[in-house]
């Protein structure tokens, strides 16, 4: 099943013309419990990694933290997948040249100095794969919040606007709009408006806190953001952003938030990354090797 997000209520670049600078444009994944194959979308789910190809390991692995579950994973902690998405479910998102396949891995135990998985991204051609290496075991005393359970996507592109972004001059400027449309309409801008919530690939992340944009170590650019995994699809009991098709089902959360339906649209992978926060993945498209940063950000 397709998922849509559904239109916003009014028309943001109309009736805030000073946002159309910053529109962008975002590929919501729609992960859904599900048994996806190594060759499909997945989150959680196996990957499409050469057999010629050993599966990595923590690189990092002297940064675990132990947080009372246990010593963590040695220095041959094997990595636990996280995404694969095809470049031509992805529109808009700007792949390596000759590159059609991105997969995301990380190591499931808390890492210093940030207090959570630590991630790695890598992006082949998937023609080029011939056997399929299976995926090893997640690792013995893994954080099981860290492990997400295998889902299918349905990637959907979106148009979005800033929101904890949005720069501080601005939002001043605006207040009075917002607060207005708010007034006449019900309509929030920094929750029904801005960015979308969930896991997304491209858009504005989905931050908690206040925004911590990386910069680029070989260059000294900023950093631009390429995936957010979330805990949660959409924060609290209900979101204008949950899509259509999942409506019904999400209803039945407003009368109780553990509703088991309503999670299966809510937090269909079982993540838990800190407080319902989520890691947010940057990349330098500047440099020929694309570096990657993480930021962890949760309530």
């Amino acid at each position: 099943m397709t998922r849509h997000t559904p239109p916003r209520p009014v028309d943001v670049a109309t009736l805030f013309p000073e946002l159309a600078p910053f529109r962008r444009e975002a590929v919501r994944l729609h992960p859904r419990a599900g048994e996806p194959s190594y060759r499909e979308n997945s989150l959680g789910g196996p990957l499409m990694w050469p057999a010629e190809e050993a599966w990595p390991v923590c690189a990092d692995a002297e940064a675990h933290v132990d947080l009372g579950d246990g010593v963590p994973g040695g220095p041959r902690t094997p990595l636990v997948p996280v995404l694969q998405v095809h470049r031509a479910d992805a529109p808009g998102i700007p792949f390596p040249a000759g590159r059609d396949l991105l997969q995301v891995l990380w190591c499931p135990f808390d890492h210093d100095p940030q207090y959570c998985p630590s991630p790695v991204v890598h992006w082949r051609t998937a023609e080029t794969v011939g056997e399929v290496r299976a995926t090893p075991p997640a690792p013995a005393g893994a954080v099981a919040s860290y492990l997400p359970a295998p889902c299918v996507l349905h990637p959907e592109r979106v148009t979005e606007y800033p929101d904890a972004d949005l720069p501080r001059e601005l939002r001043a400027a605006l207040r009075d709009r917002f607060d207005g449309l708010e007034e006449e309409t019900g309509l929030e801008y920094e929750d029904d408006l801005a960015s979308a919530p969930g896991t997304k690939l491209g858009g504005y992340p989905g931050w908690t806190q206040a925004p911590q944009w990386p910069g680029c170590d070989g260059c000294g650019r900023p950093m631009e953001h390429l995936l957010t995994v979330a805990s949660w699809e959409y924060d609290g009991l209900w979101s204008s952003w949950i899509p259509v098709e999942d409506r019904s089902v999400a209803e039945s959360g407003r009368e109780d938030f553990r509703d088991e339906r309503s999670l299966s649209v809510r937090a269909p992978a079982g993540l838990m990354l800190g407080d319902a926060g989520g890691v947010h993945l940057f990349e330098c498209r500047a440099c020929p090797d694309r570096p990657v940063a993480h930021r962890f950000d949760c309530s």
